[in-house]
């Protein structure tokens, strides 16, 4: 199974859907994640507001933030790649990547 990292920018809370006004992309996302985790399926999140530290650490988000900056983020990692850039990866790619079934979810 792939290893599937999405870095987010500095956002209030975990999952960033907190507060009035709810980016429906999060709400997506934070749903697919939540989805795959029921099936046994981990994706690791990060969130630049509570752990700097790995933004560093991390070569490859390293490297991508030194040559295209922090525009750049959420950054998504498979398998230690970058896979997908200032935006977060569909639905259809989640599904592809881990081999799951998520049709029932709106295919963006």
């Amino acid at each position: 199974m792939k290893k599937i990292e999405i870095f987010d920018p500095a956002m209030c809370c975990p999952m960033g859907l907190c507060g009035t006004n709810i980016n429906p992309e999060l709400m997506r996302i934070a749903v697919v994640i939540e989805t795959l985790k029921r099936q046994g399926i981990t994706v690791i999140r990060h969130n630049l507001r509570d752990e700097p530290q790995i933004y560093v650490s991390n070569q490859t988000v390293n490297n991508y933030l030194q040559k295209h900056g922090a525009e750049a983020l959420p950054i998504t990692l498979v398998d230690g790649e970058v896979a997908v850039s200032k935006t977060y990866p569909t639905t259809r790619q989640m599904s592809e990547w881990t081999g799951t079934n998520l049709d029932f979810m709106s295919t963006k």
